[in-house]
């Protein structure tokens, strides 16, 4: 089965198929609506062939389906047909979700994204669970207002960090995982992780796209190079 992975991000689109190793993008923004997304992506990948599609949403998604819409780009993503629009089946998940499964090993895995918010995700035994952490309650705002991209420009690259680190532990013990990941645009600005945490890696939202169609026994298996063998 050739598998066609969209990320869905605020500032760009970028997509993989099976079999193909340079990813593709165009920008996003907010004028982007849904239905000129489905568009610019058939177009883009016209000279590929794809049976399913995994899309990454920049939001809330629940039975498969977003339910609210993405903050950066166009209203109209709630309720929009995709699986009509793309003319084959589609699986939707969070994006950081989506990145939390291209990043697991095994076990009990907490992913935490950090970006423009706070994205995080747990996988469980190959079984993905979104989690919204981000507007959970922190000092004098949430966990986003300190680790997301507002509090590293109020805060400053030294204090954000400190942020981070604490936030990181006091997820780590409520949640006891067996594993944490540390990806999203901004793991770049840390500079030393938290302590036993590992680095995340964008490319890992293909991965996570890819293994969205494989059963949760196979998922820890299946690596970008055996999608594009």
């Amino acid at each position: 089965m050739n598998i066609l992975v969209v990320d869905v991000g605020g500032t760009s689109v970028k997509i993989l198929a099976t079999g193909h190793e340079e990813p593709r993008k165009f920008p996003s923004g907010p004028t982007l609506t849904a239905e000129q997304m489905v568009a610019r992506v058939i177009d883009l990948a016209g000279d590929w062939q794809y049976d399913v599609v995994s899309i990454g949403y920049p939001g809330f998604v629940a039975r498969g389906r977003p339910i609210t819409e993405p903050h950066n780009l166009a209203p109209g993503w709630v309720g929009f047909d995709y699986q009509t629009a793309f003319g084959r089946p589609v699986k939707i998940i969070n994006d950081a979700a989506m990145q939390a499964l291209g990043s697991y090993k095994g076990g009990k895995m907490l992913f935490l994204g950090l970006g423009t918010g706070l994205g995080a995700a747990m996988v469980v035994d190959g079984i993905v669970e979104p989690m919204e952490l981000a507007h959970l309650p922190y000092r004098k705002g949430t966990f986003e207002d300190y680790v997301g991209k507002r509090g590293f420009e109020r805060q400053g690259k030294k204090k954000w960090r400190k942020r981070v680190t604490d936030v990181v532990a006091k997820l780590v013990a409520a949640l006891e995982p067996d594993d944490v990941v540390i990806g999203g645009g901004n793991v770049k600005n840390l500079g030393e992780l938290p302590p036993d945490s590992r680095a995340g890696d964008n490319t890992n939202a293909f991965l996570g796209g890819f293994r969205l169609w494989a059963e949760p026994a196979d998922r820890k298996t299946l690596t970008l190079a055996k999608t594009s063998s």
